[in-house]
């Protein structure tokens, strides 16, 4: 069960880590499009995991390790938009969510 507060950090880091895929990550995307599905944060404020869902499928791998190799980057990032309301820049980590391409799957094997 998650505590309002740690909800609220979490919409924050979603919504910022969003806009940073938009505006100053897109050169690491390599033309694909990222959507971020959900972040679950810590107890502790400390860590993040964030989900993010990949267009076109595809290119799932090839772009989150371009994301993980970089995560320092977007983590400074996110530092210099969340400082005024976090003590510590929670540390992140970055998850695939296939949840849209195993729907895909379905609608495909039904029809």
């Amino acid at each position: 069960m998650e505590t309002t507060r740690q909800q609220k950090v979490a919409r924050q880091i979603q919504k910022d880590i969003s806009d940073i895929f938009t505006k100053e990550a897109s050169s690491l995307l390599k033309g694909a499009m990222v959507s971020v599905t959900m972040v679950r944060v810590s107890p502790d404020l400390s860590f993040a995991k964030i989900y993010l869902s990949i267009f076109p499928f595809e290119k799932n791998q090839e772009v989150m390790q371009t994301i993980n190799a970089n995560s320092w980057m977007i983590r400074k990032a996110l530092g210099t938009r969340i400082r005024n309301q976090l003590k510590q820049v929670p540390e992140i980590a970055f998850h695939l969510d296939d949840s849209l391409e195993y729907i895909e799957n379905i609608d495909n094997l039904l029809k």
